[in-house]
């Protein structure tokens, strides 16, 4: 193994991210979760009427353009079969609505031809998009969205917990079916007319699940606002109410783009006008959250990018005490949060301490950020008791978030269990919930392991231990939800394991290692496909991308006591990947929504190889 080409690589890098750096003292690198943020951003400024936006309009609709396939389709990832259907409808709408395309060019002929061929619109089956097709009246309101507010907002509903569905969740759903209760359309001149594109005369969607549907008129039926003694505040009221909470300095829901744009929605259905200075700021601040002005992201990874960046530095041997550390540093300190968000109704007496994904986030605090920011500031924060104060106070928050089973959630510690089938939408059993998760489990044990000296003989994880221990796949892998995916997951939760002692002999670790090398490419590197994600088993994407190939090295390393072929082998993949800059170099292995949503961190070309090549440097140079 080249040691003098590991390190001219390290130094590379190290160089490019200190040059990428902001004058805050943040990083900040594109989230692209594909083009549906786009197509929805288009649709709802073209609702809105407004006319000052055709630069922008013209720039978004040039970024989905240059996203369509030889084919006419769009994907959420590149190798899933033909097309995705849902992306290419949001597509086609979002380019005929912007104006710079009509159905006669041949590219949205195409289009056209594939949505046709999978059976039109009302094949649709993303909560998402059903949503904001029938909010400009392409499509009906699906009956199984009509559920009464009572559900949700009454004491005296029919007893289903809005906080026991994730908090990402709730800011969609709720403005969702306060839109579909009203049966809500927002017309406008420019709109383009896709009854064409549904197989029948009817424009429903076919996953309008009986049941569910049947269940929600039956409720509906009650009148349980007559019925019940409601007082004021009305369950809209209430529902409002929710939603003015969750709104973030930036005028975002939450910091998510989507969802801030259903509550736009919203606010038209409640008679606001689209030049009110409330919608104004909401539009403005998903405009804020674009990247290289074309590109809507649902969120921004600041905080993110930035914690993981500065520990990937100084892996790779940056100072602490550097001016780009110390300033990263700073900002991190500032981003700290203080007040108590839904997170508290299940973590009750707890203070306010974690830190969020995104730059303006302020109330969604989540434990994967939270553990990386309180690495990446550990350093700094004896310098003066008020700093060791909130050090201690992010600590504790990460662990009184751990759940009963001994996992940890991603932002809210685990509530009652929904019936999920209630929301019959794609990925409803993912999105819906926040259950404990190996990968972000085994990096909290990371985090305790190595920045806290705790170890398998503290009483106190034992039950963290047995139940990542428990979660172990027979084939010795390990399911990774906020990454693609077992590969993830096995690299995660070897090197949470062995992070706290657990043996490198202990047999759940040689077989997630067997597992690891049974499944390297013939390059020598690692590359999942997303399809994994949603079937729930491996599926190889047969080519090697740098963040997955990373991912392996670092979980081989964390247990190899001197270099194998295998892991020499994964080394030069990993170096090559980095210069090859083609489809595998963005091919999204972040998790979001399995089956719908994808995600592709820019940063993760930089934290991860940065991690394992350091790693590597380190233990065997």
């Amino acid at each position: 193994m080249d040691m003098n080409r590991i390190r001219a690589r390290i130094e590379q890098m190290r160089g490019e991210l200190l040059q990428l750096q902001s004058a805050d003292g943040s990083w900040r690198l594109c989230f692209d979760s594909g083009t549906m943020p786009d197509s929805y951003f288009i649709i709802i400024l073209r609702m809105l009427g407004y006319g000052q936006n055709e630069a922008l309009i013209r720039q978004i609709a040039s970024r989905i353009l240059s996203r369509q396939l030889p084919n006419g389709t769009w994907k959420i990832y590149p190798d899933e079969e033909d097309g995705n259907l849902d992306a290419t409808a949001e597509a086609y709408f979002a380019l005929l609505y912007s104006g710079f395309l009509n159905k006669l060019d041949p590219r949205m002929q195409q289009a056209k031809q594939f949505i046709l061929s999978k059976g039109g619109l009302s094949k649709i089956r993303s909560l998402l998009t059903q949503a904001i097709f029938a909010a400009a009246g392409q499509a009906s309101w699906p009956k199984s969205m009509r559920i009464p507010l009572e559900v949700f907002f009454s004491d005296n509903g029919i007893g289903i917990d809005l906080f026991s569905l994730s908090g990402h969740a709730r800011v969609h759903i709720v403005p969702i079916i306060m839109l579909a209760n009203a049966q809500f359309v927002q017309h406008s001149a420019s709109m383009p007319d896709l009854s064409d594109l549904f197989a029948g005369s009817s424009k429903r969607f076919e996953n309008d699940s009986p049941w569910i549907a049947a269940l929600a008129t039956l409720v509906g039926s009650l009148s349980l606002s007559e019925l019940l003694p409601f007082e004021s505040p009305t369950p809209q009221e209430m529902a409002v109410q929710f939603l003015f909470d969750r709104l973030e300095p930036d005028g975002t829901l939450l910091t998510y783009t989507t969802a801030t744009m259903f509550m736009i929605l919203v606010l038209l259905m409640l008679g606001y006008s689209s030049s009110s200075p409330l919608i104004l700021r909401m539009v403005s601040g998903i405009r804020s959250v674009m990247c290289a002005n074309s590109h809507v992201q649902i969120a921004s990874s600041e905080v993110w990018d930035t914690a993981m960046l500065v520990h990937a530095l100084r892996k790779a041997g940056v100072n602490p005490t550097s001016t780009a550390l110390e300033n990263a540093g700073a900002y991190l300190r500032q981003r700290q949060q203080t007040q108590l968000g839904d997170w508290a109704i299940r973590n009750p007496g707890t203070p306010a301490g974690g830190w969020g994904f995104s730059n303006v986030n302020t109330l969604y605090p989540d434990v994967d950020d939270t553990t990386a920011a309180l690495r990446a500031i550990e350093p700094y924060s004896s310098r003066t008791p008020e700093q060791q104060a909130d050090w201690q106070r992010g600590l504790n928050w990460v662990l009184t978030m751990r759940n009963d089973n001994g996992g940890w959630p991603a932002f809210e510690r685990q509530g009652s269990r929904l019936p999920i089938a209630f929301f019959n939408f794609e990925g409803a059993k993912d999105i819906a919930v926040d259950p404990s998760t190996v990968d972000l489990t085994s990096r909290t044990l990371q985090f305790l392991g190595q920045e806290l000296g705790m170890n398998a003989g503290n009483s106190w994880i034992e039950s963290t231990l047995r139940w990542v221990l428990s979660q172990q796949e027979s084939n010795g892998s390990w399911y990774g939800r906020w990454g693609i995916t077992y590969v993830h997951g096995t690299s995660a939760a070897i090197q949470g394991l062995t992070a706290v002692g657990i043996a490198e002999d202990h047999p759940a670790i040689k077989k997630g290692v067997d597992w690891l090398l049974q499944v390297q490419n013939e390059d020598g590197g690692w590359g999942e496909s997303c399809i994994s994600d949603k079937v729930r088993r491996y599926v190889p994407l047969n080519f090697s991308t740098p963040s997955q190939t990373a991912w392996a090295l670092d979980g081989l390393t964390a247990v190899l006591p001197k270099p194998t072929p295998a892991l020499e082998r994964g080394v030069e993949a990993l170096l090559q990947s980095l210069d090859r800059h083609d489809w595998t170099y963005t091919y999204p292995t972040g998790g979001a929504l399995p089956g719908s949503v994808y995600a592709h961190y820019a940063s993760n070309n930089y934290i991860w190889p940065l991690l394992a090549l350091s790693n590597i440097w380190l233990k065997y140079s």
